[in-house]
């Protein structure tokens, strides 16, 4: 019980470093944290989130597919591959992740507002 108490807060370190923007602290914790926990879809939403905040794209875009392939019905990791995609000017990737997005979530608002700028 000790160690996931440590794991949680190394994750939420990791949160406070990356909002506080420390990145390359957040960026250690969430690699430590996937050490022990490889397939938490939430870290590697996390840490490509931080990667791309950084300008280290092929990297960011890697967790984030990782994130969504560990969590396909997630709206929010979805989201953010979308918006990463728009980002890089991979729009009809975009598109596809907020079309899926929609497919689940008929009434998400970041993925209907931002499908308008496609049109």
């Amino acid at each position: 019980m000790k160690q996931d108490t440590t794991l949680a807060e190394r994750l939420q370190r990791a949160l406070v470093h990356k909002v506080d923007g420390r990145y390359s602290e957040a960026v250690a914790e969430l690699r430590a944290f996937l050490q022990v926990y490889p397939d938490d879809a939430e870290a590697h939403h996390q840490l490509g989130l931080v990667l791309g905040f950084t300008g280290d794209f092929d990297p960011s875009l890697s967790e984030l597919h990782k994130a969504v392939e560990l969590a396909p019905d997630n709206t929010l990791i979805r989201n953010d591959l979308a918006l990463t995609y728009t980002m890089l000017g991979m729009y009809d990737e975009a598109k596809d992740q907020f079309a899926r997005v929609l497919a689940k979530d008929r009434e998400n608002q970041t993925a209907l507002r931002n499908l308008t700028y496609f049109e």
